[in-house]
């Protein structure tokens, strides 16, 4: 149940996406949800319109600066409907929490501190998946001429071993997390719900399952280990 003051922060990605209202009324709709109900104060609303790219994405971003200052001023707290919607970035996120100012994301309101960094800390990740596969499918496709979708022998090795690579970043990632809940006495299917509860998505994007837990921490096993 929601209580005191509240400035609502929308973020759309873009010019069409700002003009369509794209995205726009579902954002409105999750914060509206988180505040249905308590004795709780809106004192504004701010509508961003931008890409999120860039190193300093916070000087890219007046309007959330504007928030900021309002929630300052009024010790109020910034509510956002999804997390993503702030940055896919660890830096950036770090940065906003060390403004001083208290922030809730509507999809993630028992977030505290330390699992939003953790949810930044994959979403970034992910986000550089992503660029990595496209750029390489590209190149690929590049090197192959017309023969787009050839798998010879040579090829495969190549891939096999790009994604052994791949799970193992993506294991290493997650290696201070699961120190972490091992630290609690968590077991491995607990470590499983808390994953999944606080949005820490699997290499693929998905809901994490018990075999998939055991597949990491295999991977990760030297380094939790030694």
């Amino acid at each position: 149940m929601a209580n005191g003051k509240f400035v609502a922060y929308y973020r759309v990605s873009t010019q069409k996406q700002g003009q369509s209202g794209l995205g726009l009324e579902a954002q409105q709709a999750s914060v509206a949800a988180y505040l249905n109900g308590g004795a709780w104060q809106l004192i504004n609303e701010f509508v961003e319109v931008e890409t999120g790219k860039g190193a300093n994405a916070l000087d890219k971003r007046p309007k959330l600066r504007a928030a900021l200052d309002i929630c300052r001023k009024q010790g109020a707290t910034l509510l956002i409907a999804k997390l993503d919607r702030l940055a896919r970035n660890v830096h950036f996120v770090s940065g906003l929490l060390e403004t001083g100012c208290d922030f809730v994301a509507a999809d993630m309101p028992q977030a505290n501190k330390v699992m939003i960094q953790m949810h930044a800390v994959m979403s970034e990740w992910e986000r550089d998946q992503i660029s990595f596969r496209t750029k390489a499918a590209l190149a690929a496709a590049k090197a192959r001429g017309v023969k787009l979708g050839f798998a010879g022998s040579s090829n495969l090795e190549r891939n096999i071993e790009e994604r052994r690579t791949a799970a193992n970043t993506f294991a290493a990632k997650l290696a201070g997390v699961i120190q972490g809940f091992r630290a609690t006495g968590l077991s491995q299917r607990a470590m499983v719900a808390q994953l999944n509860q606080i949005g820490i998505r699997t290499a693929k994007g998905g809901e994490w399952s018990l075999i998939q837990l055991q597949r990491v921490l295999e991977r990760i096993k030297p380094c939790i280990e030694k």
